[in-house]
């Protein structure tokens, strides 16, 4: 099975939060500019972000019902597998259906039925891993797999290293084209153009710790009018962000739910803080930025710290652990934005970290496989 008229077609699986979309759509992106006529389908996890970030970007995409598992209440595990073997029998219709020459996992929920399923009927099948800690979904599938493109050196502990690319994570190309001057990004937020500024993200939905650190700190913040802060706080603390801020009367702080030119808000940026997922940790090498990070803490294996880690070791980011954020994160923020050596520092050495050109490498193997 594989391979319909002649025409490529390749599979691309996974999702459940940006840091494992944006990945796939670039690479999605780059197939289609090289291979125009490519067929290409998607495969999700019904009821995550995937089933409306993808279509948005104009790809198609199915959902499987499959959810993770419940590691702390294991009765409920019973469903998880009736929804696992549900997802295996749509994974077969999905592949008879869209016939791939290739397909590509990105990790997440739906990759590992999907995936495994294509290496039953040996399709050939490429992973690409975004953390310096693999997940399951790839760590179950990298025995069959072709070729596993990695972000971070040393993952021979967890793949078979003859088969290992070291690719580096693929990014939204309009961060990469952003021409715009660090005060005219500024300008667009309606900020002073020659003020040190300070981006603070949580990710695509928002982060409670780093919300609340600076809800605490608002008035603090406020005292140093030489600095200003363009805050994304994520749709669901919005309102509580929001109300606080108004109430303390804070005029530095430009406040938002969503960020959607995220290029302008870090060409507007001195110093940016952020968790440690794996798709931030590559925009702010490729983009040069000096950062404060705070990892979740509530992600498999604790791999946002490991990933902190890589960056700290070689004084390319400073970091603050989740427990710690509540009494340090404000202090922190403010007296490194000052510190003008320290931001060079900073932004010097994780500038050396960057792998470029990720998703055209990761596309180079993909088109090759597909042969």
């Amino acid at each position: 099975m594989s391979g319909n008229n002649n025409k490529l077609s390749v599979l691309i699986s996974g999702g459940g939060t940006g840091g494992h979309i944006f990945p796939a759509l670039s690479i999605a992106n780059e197939i289609k500019r090289r291979v125009p006529q490519a067929n290409i389908l998607f495969v999700g996890a019904e009821g995550r972000m995937e089933m409306e970030r993808v279509p948005a970007a104009g790809y198609e995409i199915k959902g499987l019902p499959v959810v993770g598992f419940d590691r702390k209440r294991l009765w409920r595990n019973v469903k998880v597998l009736y929804q696992l073997k549900k997802s295996m029998t749509m994974a077969r219709t999905i592949l008879e259906q869209f016939q791939p020459n290739v397909a590509v996992g990105v990790g997440g929920y739906a990759s590992g039925p999907m995936l495994r399923e294509c290496q039953k009927h040996d399709i050939p099948t490429l992973l690409q891993e975004q953390n310096s800690f693999a997940g399951v979904a790839n760590k179950l599938l990298a025995k069959k797999a072709k070729c596993i493109c990695v972000a971070y050196e040393g993952m021979e502990r967890y793949f078979p290293a003859e088969k290992i690319v070291l690719t580096g994570n693929p990014v939204r190309r309009t961060l990469l084209e952003c021409e715009a001057t660090p005060e005219d990004a500024r300008k667009a937020f309606d900020l002073d153009p020659n003020k040190r500024t300070i981006l603070i993200v949580g990710g695509s939905l928002g982060a409670r710790t780093i919300n609340d650190s600076i809800i605490a700190g608002l008035r603090t913040i406020g005292k140093h009018d030489d600095v200003q802060v363009i805050w994304q706080s994520g749709r669901i603390y919005d309102e509580r962000c929001r109300e606080a801020l108004i109430s303390s009367q804070v005029t530095n702080i430009k406040q938002m739910p969503f960020i959607s030119n995220m290029d302008l808000a870090y060409r507007a940026a001195d110093l940016v803080i952020s968790r440690a997922g794996a798709s931030s940790i590559s925009e702010l090498q490729l983009l040069g930025k000096a950062s404060l990070l705070v990892p979740s803490p509530n992600v498999a294996e604790d791999h946002q710290t490991k990933n902190a880690m890589a960056l700290v070791t070689r004084n390319a980011a400073l970091m603050i652990p989740d427990s710690d954020a509540g009494f340090k994160l404000v202090d922190v923020m403010l007296s490194t934005i000052k510190e003008e050596r320290i931001l060079q520092m900073l932004s010097e050495n994780v500038s050396k970290m960057a792998l470029r050109d990720s998703a055209e490498v990761i596309v180079d193997k993909v088109l090759q496989i597909a042969k």
